[in-house]
């Protein structure tokens, strides 16, 4: 199918693209990448009036450290975030979902600001930015401002940003600190490669093999992705080996858990417990090499 018809735009600076999207009450779609929003224009699931590309705004790319953390601009690609030594030393969970993302064409084209702010409840970016304590930073005709992972998703397709906002870019704290593992697992769905459900684990132990600290991020399940709070809390300050297997059986707990043709809710939150306790116990064996 082909989309509806709709203008364009290519601003080549961050100021020239918020002006564009300035007074959008939706009907005006920034263009970041292209893998998700392009086939849902295919589908005449989403028929925005204009979409403003940001391929040219180079305020919105580059990679960098700022010692505790690592920063991306929206437009960075997924094969760029892969390839940077930064990303590599300082947050290899990212590798680990992104290698998991599509395939090589999607890597290629799609972005860090594009997944997230296009909000998939079925995408693998967001399980991660919740795990990593990200920091996503948005500018708009109001000015600029910073919103925890925690309050970025807040329902199927929607996140905090306005209307008339930007992602700029995002910041994942590192996890490059002594006894710190990491994992990403999901269940693929067969046809899509989508999650139906995915886990980002992030575990800290002590030198007595205590869970100092654990997040774990989940996709998939819901209608948005979220943090496994219960889990946490039944982790943390407890024996991991020990406590590991029956923290897990929290992780569907407050869920608005999704069913489909190929996955009941039941199905879902089967996954979510068995996939989390993976997670851990990747993150946590990571942790005490």
């Amino acid at each position: 199918m082909f989309p509806a018809e709709f203008d364009y735009q290519a601003p080549t600076s961050l100021n020239e693209a918020i002006k564009l999207l300035q007074g959008s009450d939706g009907a005006i779609k920034a263009l970041a990448g292209g893998q998700s929003l392009l086939p849902l224009m295919k589908l005449r699931l989403a028929s925005p009036s204009t979409l403003v590309d940001l391929r040219e705004v180079p305020e919105l790319r580059g990679i960098r450290s700022d010692g505790s953390g690592v920063i991306y601009g929206a437009m960075t690609t997924y094969f760029q975030a892969i390839d940077s030594p930064i990303t590599q030393s300082k947050v290899p969970l990212v590798i680990q979902a992104l290698r998991q993302v599509g395939d090589p064409q999607v890597r290629a084209r799609g972005t860090i600001g594009g997944s997230l702010a296009h909000a998939d409840p079925a995408g693998d970016l967001p399980a991660v930015a919740l795990a990593l304590n990200a920091r996503m930073h948005a500018v708009g005709p109001n000015g600029e401002r910073d919103i925890a992972s925690r309050d970025f998703f807040t329902d199927m397709l929607t996140t905090a940003l306005q209307p008339s906002e930007l992602l700029s870019w995002v910041r994942f704290e590192a996890t490059d600190t002594p006894r710190t593992g990491t994992a990403y697992v999901k269940h693929r769905h067969p046809a899509s490669g989508y999650a139906v459900v995915g886990i980002a684990a992030v575990v800290v132990l002590d030198p007595n093999g205590v869970c100092q600290e654990a997040r774990v991020g989940i996709t998939g399940a819901g209608t948005h992705a979220a943090r496994a709070m219960g889990v946490e809390q039944a982790l943390t300050g407890q024996p991991f080996t020990q406590a590991v297997a029956e923290a897990s059986t929290h992780a569907a707990e407050g869920l608005d858990l999704l069913s489909d043709y190929y996955a009941s809710a039941e199905y879902r939150a089967h996954l979510t417990r068995t996939l989390t306790l993976r997670a851990l116990h990747q993150a946590g064996q990571a942790a005490q090499r």
